[in-house]
């Protein structure tokens, strides 16, 4: 169970978050060195590999139980027609994912991954954001701590992906309050909409943020801004933290939910990296302005955790490569 019972609790648990261990990490550096292939022949994949063994605290670690956890909620600005789908729709999807019928389902499947799906009050959208915090105190805590409480202790990859009608906007909203910026600079077309309803969209986010820029951190600013699955999955990236078990990043929503973390505590995210570049918006100059580099690009704008799910083969090989290569010795190749 989640060791929070408000939002100062939540914030004290930012403020003692462990650290990369430094030597598992130096440790997978000497490893690499001496593996048989020429140093750097295998680019971002050595530096995956050094990464993750640093937060596992093992310098030749492996992936065996990645977790990927969906988190469903429904948003009070839907009203005033920001998405091409209808809020209905959640509920329909988080039923699809129950049945095995979506596509995070095929590509958890794929990966080796376990699949949870927690739906936040459906019934019981966020309030609407221009006339007010989408969330009041207890709302956000109990959201943190649904995110904290689903992260599971076993598991050493977590990747956290959402599903919520509407739900760039609040996204589009976060990163601009934190980073600057115009509406515009952040605002996509999400599932599709229409130019009627695009414009819809940037006025909806630029009278939340007027409403709400600094107005406190950046767990202040989800709870005025953001939604239950957006906070779930700041409560799943905090808990993740607290058990070392590293993160893959999923889209642009993820990555705004994240961003919260960052801006309240730096360096909240450096047992993250970002699975994937989608083609939502400014998905690209939120991960430059987090310092995070995508490890792939395949015009995704799904969301349901789909981009970083696709990510976790990409690490699985760095690891193996990683620790189950011989070294030069072990395979009596003459070394540089």
């Amino acid at each position: 169970m989640a060791v929070f019972s408000d939002l100062d609790g939540f914030r004290a648990q930012l403020a003692s978050m462990p650290q990369v261990d430094t030597d598992a990490r130096t440790g997978a550096a000497e490893r690499d060195a001496q593996l048989t292939k020429p140093p750097g022949a295998l680019g971002d994949l050595e530096t995956l590999a050094q990464w993750y063994a640093g937060w596992r605290g093992d310098a030749r670690p492996r992936i065996g139980t990645p977790q990927i956890i969906v988190f469903a909620g429904n948003h009070g600005v839907a009203a005033q027609g920001v998405s091409a789908f209808p809020p209905e729709v959640t509920a329909q999807m988080v039923a699809n994912f129950e049945q095995g019928g979506a596509a995070i389902n095929q590509l958890a499947r794929a990966a080796g991954a376990s699949l949870d799906v927690h739906a936040l009050e459906l019934d019981r959208p966020t309030l609407d954001f221009t006339q007010g915090p989408a969330l009041s105190k207890a709302d956000l805590t109990t959201a943190l701590a649904a995110g904290w409480d689903a992260v599971r202790v076993d598991a050493d990859l977590l990747v956290a992906g959402e599903m919520g009608i509407g739900n760039t906007t609040p996204a589009a909203a976060l990163a601009c309050a934190l980073f600057g910026g115009t509406a515009g600079d952040w605002t996509g077309r999400g599932t599709g909409v229409d130019d009627a309803a695009f414009d819809i969209k940037m006025r909806v986010v630029a009278e939340g943020v007027a409403l709400h820029r600094g107005q406190g951190d950046g767990i202040e600013t989800l709870r005025r801004l953001g939604g239950r699955e957006l906070a779930a999955i700041v409560g799943a990236i905090t808990r993740a933290r607290h058990l070392r078990i590293p993160v893959i990043l999923d889209g642009f929503i993820c990555t705004a939910a994240a961003a919260c973390l960052e801006q309240t505590v730096s360096g909240a995210l450096d047992h993250c990296v970002a699975g994937h570049l989608s083609i939502e918006g400014a998905h690209g100059r939120l991960l430059a302005a987090l310092d995070k580099t995508p490890m792939l690009s395949f015009g995704l704008r799904l969301g349901e955790a789909s981009g970083g799910a696709l990510a976790i083969s990409v690490l699985k090989a760095a690891l193996e490569c990683h620790s189950g290569m011989a070294t030069f010795t072990e395979a009596g190749v003459s070394g540089a």
